[in-house]
């Protein structure tokens, strides 16, 4: 079982950027570029055309800014997981409700970490029904 962020108001400027040390370490990432080109999703990341729909928080929890056009959402119902989307617009921060609004995207970029014993986190299949709440 997995979490979800999502976005949805304005970003506060003095909300620091969450940090993940994530297991696998691949060179191109979300946020990168090559040629000019911005990468918008992945190893890891499920990609969602949702043509400016909005991003739903899957349980209550947090909204944190991550980098650039991410957010990670976390929820104390599933501490062992994260959930990384990128692509959002107008991300919402803070705590958020089950079902609440906290993004739109044009296209969405989802991935699930697991915490592993060492703090690091992995990235795991997301789960289909944490990602039918997190797209309503």
């Amino acid at each position: 079982m997995l979490l979800l962020v999502g976005a949805g108001c304005t970003k506060p400027s003095n909300v620091a950027p969450r940090v993940l040390q994530i297991q696998q370490n691949w060179q191109l990432q979300p946020g990168s570029e090559i040629a000019g080109h911005r990468i918008l999703g992945g190893l890891g990341d499920v990609s969602i055309a949702l043509d400016g729909s909005k991003v739903y928080a899957p349980f209550a929890g947090k909204v944190e800014p991550h980098r650039d056009d991410c957010v990670v959402f976390s929820s104390p119902e599933v501490p062992a997981y994260l959930l990384r989307l990128c692509g959002v617009r107008r991300p919402k921060l803070g705590q958020v409700e089950q079902g609440e609004a906290i993004a739109s995207a044009k296209f969405l970029q989802f991935a699930a970490l697991r915490r592993q014993p060492d703090g690091k986190w992995a990235m795991v299949e997301p789960s289909t029904d944490v990602l039918e709440r997190t797209l309503k």
